[in-house]
């Protein structure tokens, strides 16, 4: 025999006697003709042919100087991944139980209702005003406690007051204004 047996080279190597099984199906070893390793040249063979990364790894070298295939930084990345997804389900379940909106559509809506709210304001003096002028002259009447003459009537302008209301809103709806809604 004039290399070694694959136990023999696997101690040599410093690999388990499957990889050196493994690596003799494919072509990675020097083999003489009685089927022995050639170490020599299986050695050379394997480092031209195997990752200079893995090779470090497999002699158990320096493991945070290693690159791509590092089995730490596939775990954090995995675990990473792992959290994303179940972070993404989580929200998937929210948005279906409907405890979860798109904020986008939530800003339209309480936009949308803002403006309802202030179109209603801006109107409801030109509405109220004329009712609300009888109901005050009918109340001084009664307050005074004159008769009501036709010839002499307690008159209150309605145009008067839906100015005076229109300028009291308008102040109010400025005030609330300032009100923002944040959602974020």
């Amino acid at each position: 025999m004039e290399g070694m047996s694959e136990r023999a080279y696997a101690a040599h190597s410093g690999l388990s006697r499957g990889a050196i099984q493994k690596a003799r199906k494919a072509g990675r070893l020097a083999v003489y003709g009685d089927g022995s390793i050639n170490a020599a040249a299986s050695d050379a063979r394997r480092a031209e042919m195997t990752d200079p990364d893995q090779q470090r790894r497999s002699l158990g070298g320096d493991s945070a100087v290693s690159g791509p295939a590092d089995s730490a930084s596939y775990l954090k990345a995995r675990t990473a991944l792992t959290v994303y997804q179940a972070q993404e389900r989580q929200l998937a379940i929210q948005k279906k139980k409907g405890t979860l909106v798109d904020r986008a559509r939530a800003e339209t809506l309480v936009f949308r209702l803002a403006r309802q709210e202030r179109d209603a304001w801006v109107t409801w003096p030109a509405r109220v005003a004329a009712l609300m002028a009888a109901e005050v002259a009918s109340e001084v009447e009664q307050q005074s406690g004159k008769p009501v003459r036709p010839e002499r009537p307690v008159m209150i302008e309605a145009a008067i007051l839906q100015r005076v209301l229109e300028t009291h809103v308008r102040a109010q709806l400025d005030a609330l204004a300032d009100l923002r809604v944040s959602l974020g």
